[in-house]
């Protein structure tokens, strides 16, 4: 068993952010392995199960991080599997701003510069990520999704950031109906997944 020292590390990555209110930034990722929310669309459903990942301490990982970036987003996989507290205080440490995305289905550990909330139908959030959330970001397979989305939105506090994302497989379909939505709810944005169309990480 790990302790809270390390993690189950599926892959760590320069790149550039894809998605959401900080698209485009340059950003250092860490992808943790271990997740048990299982949306069936998952583009990553090969950081699942934890244990085929290999075990990295948190100065392992630390050590990796010496690009021009000051951005370190965590995500998984469900990175908040893992008490993430000594991780971000190590980050903090070395000057990095940190980021997590996350669904909320566990609790919320680490100290955080923002919070990308994804939630999912299958293992809602958490109660208490909904008051520190930055952004809220909701990916929309069909059109319940939207139904969905605006009851999330609901607990959110009220400056976090609204986003509508396309699940990538059925994107052109369900483009339009975002067009309309937002049209018609302006407080929302629609968000793609611009590191697709970039063939970045």
């Amino acid at each position: 068993m790990q302790s809270d020292q390390e993690f189950r590390v599926m892959e760590h990555f320069y790149t550039i952010q894809g998605e959401g209110f900080h698209q485009g930034k340059a950003a250092y990722f860490v992808r943790l392995g271990g997740c048990d929310v299982g949306c069936h669309w998952c583009d990553v459903k090969e950081s699942w199960n934890a244990d085929v990942h290999p075990i990295m301490s948190i100065d392992d990982i630390s050590a990796k991080i010496t690009q021009k970036t000051d951005i370190v987003v965590v995500t998984g996989g469900e990175p908040l599997v893992y008490d993430l507290t000594d991780f971000t205080q190590k980050l903090k440490q070395n000057n990095y701003r940190t980021h997590i995305e996350t669904s909320g289905a566990y609790n919320l550990t680490g100290t955080w510069d923002w919070i990308c909330l994804s939630p999912k139908k299958f293992k809602l959030p958490q109660e208490d990520i909904y008051s520190v959330a930055n952004e809220l970001k909701c990916i929309v397979y069909n059109k319940h999704d939207l139904s969905f989305a605006q009851e999330q939105a609901a607990l959110v506090n009220k400056d976090c950031h609204l986003y509508l994302q396309p699940e990538w497989s059925v994107r052109e379909k369900i483009m339009p109906l975002l067009v309309d939505f937002v049209k018609e709810h302006p407080k929302w944005r629609v968000t793609l997944q611009t590191h697709k169309y970039l063939d970045v990480p």
